[in-house]
């Protein structure tokens, strides 16, 4: 249901190399021909960046990069421009593509030499190393070189990937070309976009070298990107003689002694995302200074089951985790004795939500104690969990960023409903299918922010959207939001409540 049409592609390796071999053998479109489209795609990106490059180095592997790079490097002699290959191995073999393309290059009176030679005094590179292939550790040889490349004061531009990322999931395998921009073909490559890709990348250029539409609809997507003109068209049109019970009640669970802010900021964050009515259980020692910060939010302070109970009998959905705590509480001296006082507070309130069948978010601590619970109660479909890759590592058992698709999916598999793992290139997992959000930046390593995403998508939840909706439109306009802001004042000592008035407006339509 995520991954549609209306929704940009996005491949892994071995997808797009199927999609090449369709287009060869199916299309009748030769592979020198797509060698050369995706050449002049290359150099118009360089010229339009640099009209005037000066001396230009492209560097070739042995791969099919390598004819590209050939090919871009007779295509800038032509031109007039300075240009020497670099390359590292021998030239390509007889009668191949790469070997066409190498006899270009020589035709136009490249000058081929070592990639140490063709470096000296080049103020532009181009990388056309290694391709789409490279799944191991770069071999010493080319480990050299993109040393080289980056301790070089040069522009670099990548062809397709930068040398030495994975293009599935975005890991450096051992060192990395750091590009000023990328130009990738054919189809968007998910390494890219997610993991170590976007810093490696620069500015990232897509050229699809004018492959027939039925070749991609052969081929299904490993994952759809989302957009903010797509996802905000499911927010509906507010009727004019609504009224606050008419858009949902958000419950929030959290804020132990310590820890009122995160359930302030969950709870603000729902208001401001539009929900009719928010309420927030929390611990006694935290109630006013929620009170004293948004008089618009219904605090309570919860000492007993039956408290919380009848509170979410009031409620449209749950966000349950935020400064929930996760250490054990001297709970007696809060007079709970009727929560038990051998367990936190907690965990009691965690364990109560968990009987309920409203729909809920849970995030932060409520993660670190569904991480905890027997494999059989730790399942539901109407529910959306929001890790970082801290809490996904506790919940699947293992690393995650090793391999990001293929960790939310597990993560999706195990516990049900809609899961969302944070960090560069945000995945979303509902089902069989999963979607990128493409924005956000580095300013969002700050804390709260993950209190304010489960409280937007709870709001979101609580005004009709389905689990999956609410999730890639939260985290759409959430990104989004701190984009806006960090463009205007930079991305360190951006503030997790900076971004409300920014969400509100873009939940508004009104993208600035």
């Amino acid at each position: 249901m995520l991954v549609n049409n209306t929704v940009t592609s996005i491949y892994l390796a071995q997808q797009v190399r199927e999609l090449d071999r369709m287009t060869i053998e199916q299309e009748g479109v030769s592979g020198i021909k797509l060698m050369r489209s995706a050449a002049q795609a290359c150099v118009d990106v360089l010229l339009e960046q640099s009209p005037s490059p000066g001396k230009v180095s492209v560097l070739c592997g042995s791969g099919n990069n390598a004819g590209d790079g050939f090919i871009i490097a007779g295509l800038l002699a032509n031109k007039g421009i300075e240009v020497t290959v670099g390359l590292v191995g021998k030239r390509p073999p007889a009668e191949t593509d790469a070997s066409k393309a190498y006899e270009y290059c020589s035709d136009a009176g490249v000058e081929i030499l070592t990639a140490e030679d063709s470096l000296q005094h080049s103020l532009f590179v181009v990388d056309a190393l290694l391709g789409t292939g490279l799944t191991g550790p770069v071999r010493p040889g080319y480990h050299r070189v993109i040393s080289a490349v980056n301790l070089q004061k040069c522009t670099v531009l990548s062809v397709d990937l930068p040398s030495g990322l994975c293009a599935d999931t975005g890991n450096i395998l051992g060192t990395c070309i750091k590009a000023d921009m990328t130009v990738t073909f054919i189809g968007r490559k998910l390494g890219l976009l997610t993991n170590d890709g976007p810093e490696m990348v620069g500015k990232l250029n897509f050229a699809d070298l004018s492959v027939p539409t039925a070749v991609f609809d052969a081929i299904e997507p490993s994952v759809g990107m989302l957009s903010y003109e797509q996802q905000i068209r499911k927010l509906p049109v507010r009727n004019r003689n609504g009224h606050k019970n008419h858009h949902g009640h958000v419950l929030v669970v959290g804020g132990d002694q310590g820890m009122a802010g995160a359930a302030a900021m969950a709870a603000e964050a729902a208001i401001y995302s539009g929900a009719g009515l928010v309420s927030v259980a929390t611990h006694p020692s935290s109630v006013s200074s929620l009170v004293a910060r948004r008089p618009e939010i219904m605090v309570k302070a919860v000492t007993t089951t039956d408290e919380l109970k009848e509170m979410m009998s009031r409620a449209t959905v749950i966000v349950v985790g935020p400064g929930l705590g996760i250490e054990s509480l001297g709970i007696e001296s809060l007079g709970m004795e009727s929560l038990g006082s051998d367990r936190s507070w907690g965990s009691q309130l965690f364990n109560t939500v968990l009987q309920s069948e409203l729909p809920m978010v849970i995030d932060a601590d409520g993660l670190n104690r569904l991480s905890r619970l027997p494999e059989r109660s730790a399942r539901r479909d109407n529910w959306i969990l929001t890790p970082h890759p801290g809490e996904a590592r506790r919940l699947l058992g293992k690393n995650v960023q090793v391999d990001r698709l293929a960790s939310v999916k597990q993560l999706q598999e195990k516990y049900g409903g809609v899961c969302l793992l944070k960090g560069v290139g945000t995945l979303i997992a509902s089902g069989p299918d999963v979607c990128l959000c493409p924005y956000g930046n580095p300013g969002m390593s700050a804390a709260g922010m993950g209190d304010v995403l489960s409280g937007v998508i709870g709001a979101l939840v609580a005004q009709g959207l389905d689990i999956d909706d609410a999730t890639c439109l939260g985290a759409v306009v959430h990104s989004l939001a701190a984009d806006n802001i960090t463009a205007r004042q930079g991305e360190r000592g951006l503030l997790a409540t900076q971004l409300l008035p920014e969400i509100r407006s873009l939940l508004n339509g009104i993208r600035g």
